[in-house]
């Protein structure tokens, strides 16, 4: 199971504007701003000269988000392309299983953004919550 996942990007403000659109819609809040960096969760934005990011810089990655039903990756993708996204792939079933409804866009610094609906069931985790 992943613990959290970091990405570093070139524009912190212009990623924040993208990444707090499409989370509200996912209704995940964020969770807080650092020297640097954004957290939502357990994913991390920063920026490469952040003490967070370390190492030589990636390539593009691909994140999944579960939505709660089609209506909301519908309204994921439309607040992404009004916020800095940029088209990857319409709302529509996708052939991975029957009732993969998805869309992808493409994030301010090319990473592949997804939001997915796998049909009416319950989630295949629990979520975690952790308190300090």
């Amino acid at each position: 199971m992943i613990d959290h996942i970091q990405l570093v990007v070139r524009d912190l403000p212009r990623s924040q504007t993208f990444y707090a659109a499409i989370f509200e819609v996912l209704g995940i809040p964020i969770g807080g701003k650092g020297d640097g960096f954004f957290w939502a969760d357990e994913l991390f934005v920063s920026t490469s000269d952040s003490k967070a990011a370390q190492g030589v810089l990636t390539g593009r990655h691909h994140l999944a988000f579960q939505a709660q039903s089609r209506a909301v990756v519908d309204a994921f993708h439309t607040a992404a392309l009004a916020h800095g996204g940029q088209e990857n792939g319409p709302p529509g079933e996708r052939p991975y299983h029957p009732g993969y409804y998805a869309a992808f866009v493409l994030d301010p610094d090319g990473n592949n953004i997804e939001a997915v609906f796998h049909g009416e069931a319950e989630r295949s985790s629990p979520s975690v919550r952790i308190t300090f």
